[in-house]
């Protein structure tokens, strides 16, 4: 097995998930202006809607996944190649069987589509069709996809996405070229399957190459207790899951069921927007989660709890300047790439940025929580919120249309997990007031607000064409959000930790190229 620190590991996994998830984000771009350009709004929305729609199938994962990745961080840091093994295998055979039910689920849902999608004239396929390869490419994922999380598990995530970016990036090229010869949706779609199926081979392989201990036929099973354990894990994070998906994925069904799959696909243009951004900064935290379960597993709750001060500080500042981004740039911006009747009214990318910014501020959170197996807490919260954005969705939908509709989510959040979930960190995780967070919390909003307040002024002072508009607003929202950060936390000592990482780290690149 390799050996290397914590900060080399992340900084590998950082780099790998920043560099090729910008180069992919261009690709998609521009894949998604040929999209547009190609084929009718109907395709763009139907996208969407399969996408979210076959995101609740994945209620049949079960919170395995979580439950076993956290149960992989203690032998992983011991070596325990026969309890790593035993692990895998038991996630092996319960992602067979949740591959089969996704499938015969998938299957019996099928005469649910007419209902919803409703006017399918502007699409010329067949939407069994369509859906059937959307179904086909979800199923078969879980007989391959468990290996992927061994490797994020020892901390070598940057295999995983590095992969993963390799095959998208070439995807999206050969989408974009039968696109622009075909002007076909099929073509586009077959290509996506086949990137699907050659990154489950790849990552497979490169398992099975790296760990071939976990093939072992002579494994040493888990003891009942261990399995009692994992059991409890699995049903905790279920009932987390299936609320996720219900608060998440929910939108968009009850946006197309009142306005169409027109609307559906004008707003997906803002949410690429926001989930692009959202992506972009998770692979940050990505990057350092397996890490942070290393430090949990072998470290003080000093040495934790100073860490998270750090990662919730960068939390902010990232989800912070990107919430600020989609409020005041997103408008314009999707006017340059997708043209003007693609424009929504301005409180659409408002309401869309209070939520980027109220589940980003959760990442931090969330990356202790499953880190220290905190599955049991919260499992119901969200059931509440889930409820909540169901009946809101319903409620505000019908009333103030897509503003509504987003609207009820931000409402569900703020009243359930958006403080719960820290609460739980904070008192069981690491012995604290919670309103040690909360203040943190108010004073990080009171600073976002101002920063957010002097980009509005300064963007409505400019007057130009929509190109020199994007960039104009670009440099404002970007230069005057990070120099408020700045001047305000660069004395915190949370601050301090993140700039002796990164001194650590320029020590760890520059040091290396002199010794070569």
């Amino acid at each position: 097995m390799l050996n290397k620190s914590r900060t080399e590991y992340s900084l590998m996994n950082i780099i790998a998930g920043l560099g090729g998830y910008v180069v992919n984000t261009l690709l998609g771009f521009i894949c998604r202006m040929v999209f547009v350009r190609c084929l009718s709004e109907s395709y763009l929305g139907i996208n969407g809607f399969l996408t979210n729609f076959l995101s609740m199938l994945s209620l049949a994962e079960l919170g395995i996944g979580s439950a076993i990745i956290y149960a992989l961080y203690k032998p992983i840091a011991e070596n325990d190649e026969n309890k790593i093994a035993a692990l895998m295998h038991v996630y092996r055979m319960a992602y067979y069987i949740i591959g089969v039910i996704v499938a015969v689920a998938g299957i019996c849902m099928m005469p649910l589509l007419g209902i919803i999608v409703g006017d399918t004239s502007g699409i010329k396929e067949s939407i069994y069709l369509i859906y059937g390869i959307y179904l086909f490419n979800t199923a078969s994922s879980y007989f391959f996809s468990y290996q992927g999380s061994l490797i994020t598990a020892f901390q070598r995530n940057y295999i995983v996405v590095g992969t993963s970016y390799v095959i998208t990036c070439l995807q999206s090229v050969l989408q974009i070229v039968f696109l622009l010869r075909f002007k076909s949706y099929m073509p586009y779609l077959i290509i996506q399957t086949i990137g699907t199926q050659a990154y489950n081979i790849i990552i497979t392989a490169w398992t099975h190459k790296d760990y071939p201990f976990i093939r072992n036929k002579n494994i040493i099973p888990l003891s009942k207790v261990e399995k009692k354990h994992l059991f409890k894990n699995v049903k905790s994070v279920t009932v987390y899951k299936l609320s996720g998906i219900l608060v998440n994925n929910t939108d968009n069904l009850v946006l197309t069921y009142f306005n169409g799959l027109g609307i559906t696909g004008l707003a997906s243009n803002y949410t690429l927007l926001t989930n692009t951004l959202d992506t972009l900064v998770k692979q940050v935290f990505n990057a350092v989660t397996a890490s942070v379960g290393n430090l949990n597993a072998s470290d003080s709750q000093e040495k934790q709890y100073s860490f998270f001060k750090a990662l919730n500080l960068a939390n902010f500042w990232l989800y912070g300047w990107a919430a600020i981004g989609v409020a005041f740039v997103s408008s314009d911006l999707v006017k340059l790439l997708f043209g003007s009747t693609y424009v929504m009214s301005p409180e659409i990318p408002f309401i869309l940025a209070v939520n980027l910014y109220m589940v980003g501020m959760q990442n931090a959170i969330w990356t202790y929580k499953n880190t220290k197996g905190m599955f049991r807490y919260g499992q119901y919260i969200l059931l509440v919120t889930a409820a909540l954005n169901v009946v809101g969705d319903i409620v505000f939908g019908s009333l103030f249309g897509v503003f509504g509709i987003y609207f009820a989510t931000a409402v569900a959040r703020l009243v359930t997990n958006t403080w719960y979930e820290p609460y739980v960190v904070f008192k069981i995780a690491f012995g604290l007031s919670p309103i040690i967070y909360l203040k943190k919390y108010l004073e990080y909003l009171f600073v976002l607000i101002l920063s957010g307040t002097c980009c509005y002024i300064l963007c409505n002072l400019i007057d130009t064409n929509i190109l020199m508009l994007v960039i104009l607003k670009l440099i404002i929202c970007s230069v005057i959000p990070n120099l408020i950060f700045f001047i305000v936390f660069h004395r915190t000592d949370e601050m301090q930790y993140i700039i002796n990482i990164v001194k650590r780290i320029r020590r760890l690149i520059f040091g290396r190229r002199r010794t070569k």
